[in-house]
Parts: C-alpha cells; sequence; structure tokens
C-alpha cells in the first residue's frame, strides 16, 4: 500500500471510537522517506482540535530543544511524527490519559516498515520508549539520562509538557 492510502486509512480509523472522550481524528505527519522520526505519546485536547501535531506549548518546548523552527518541523519529507496514539485519549486524575492501546499494533510497523532513510528518532514520554526500547526495567530518567548510549539512531527524551520540569 502506497503512504498516501494508507494514511487515508489511518485518517478513517475507529478502532477505538467507543471509548475516546470525542470522535476520532488521528494526528500525525508522515512521508516514508523522512530522516527524523518524533514517536511521541498521543495528542492533547488542542492538538486534537487543531488536528497538527505539536500545536501547543509542548510541541514550542519541543522545537526550541531540536533547535529548529516551525517550517523545519512540520516539513513531513524532513521529520514524520507518530505519536503511539493517534488520538487525543481524554484526561485523568494527572493529566491526559495514556495512548489508546489498540493504536500501535494496528498501524505503527505499518508505517515505520518503509522508512528506510530514517536517520534519527526521537522517542518522547514511557510510553514510546518502552515501545522502542523494549520494557527493560530502566526508568524513563535513567535512559534519558543515558542518552549517549543510544545516539545517533535514538534519543530518548522526556515530554515536553511545561507542566515537566524535569529537565
Amino acid at each position: 500500500m502506497n503512504s498516501d492510502a494508507l494514511l487515508e486509512e489511518i485518517r478513517r480509523c475507529r478502532i477505538c471510537e467507543a471509548v475516546l472522550p470525542q470522535a476520532p481524528r488521528p494526528v500525525l505527519q508522515y512521508r516514508p522517506d523522512a530522516r527524523i522520526l518524533i514517536a511521541g505519546q498521543a495528542p492533547g485536547r488542542k492538538v486534537q482540535i487543531s488536528g497538527i501535531p505539536f500545536d501547543d506549548a509542548s510541541g514550542e518546548r519541543l522545537r526550541h530543544w531540536m533547535g529548529i523552527s516551525s517550517s523545519v518541523f512540520y516539513d513531513p519529507q524532513s521529520i514524520a511524527i507518530l505519536p503511539m496514539g493517534f488520538c487525543y485519549p481524554g484526561t485523568g486524575k494527572n493529566g491526559d490519559l495514556p495512548p489508546r492501546p489498540e493504536c500501535a499494533p494496528a498501524w505503527r510497523e505499518k508505517l515505520l516498515q518503509p522508512m528506510n532513510r530514517l536517520e534519527m528518532t526521537l522517542v518522547i514520554g514511557r510510553y514510546a520508549q518502552e515501545y522502542h526500547f523494549g520494557k527493560t526495567g530502566a526508568s524513563l530518567t535513567e535512559r534519558v539520562r543515558r542518552w549517549q548510549d543510544f545516539w545517533p539512531e535514538k534519543v530518548p527524551l522526556p515530554h515536553p509538557s511545561p507542566r515537566n520540569n524535569l529537565c
């Protein structure tokens, strides 16, 4: 399946419609020839409304960390943005809920497999790190501190939310 057809299929996805707080609206940015992959968690409420990945304070902080402009960040031929869950999962007691578990098994490998020009993956947050590094028993903090062990193929990062002031 070509990438345009795959993206169209993902945008029509309704796998977890019954458990989402609002209608599904998959949010991602993808071209198989992208050289950088941002593997995140799931869109927040503001991103779900806009339909633009990282269109919030977390995105501003992430672009600052990366040292790049919005025009570079939103160029899908340079940067793919594939969260573990494509739709806003809702809010819990301590912030947004985790990404829905149905999303990654349904779509992730179909998207990652053709990315043969990928040079670096920024792995943001616990759920993305468990997927991309495996469940090794290492905490997110430990992985982030040891980022040089994974360089340049993968870079573990905390979530860039302004509420996360560990970094």
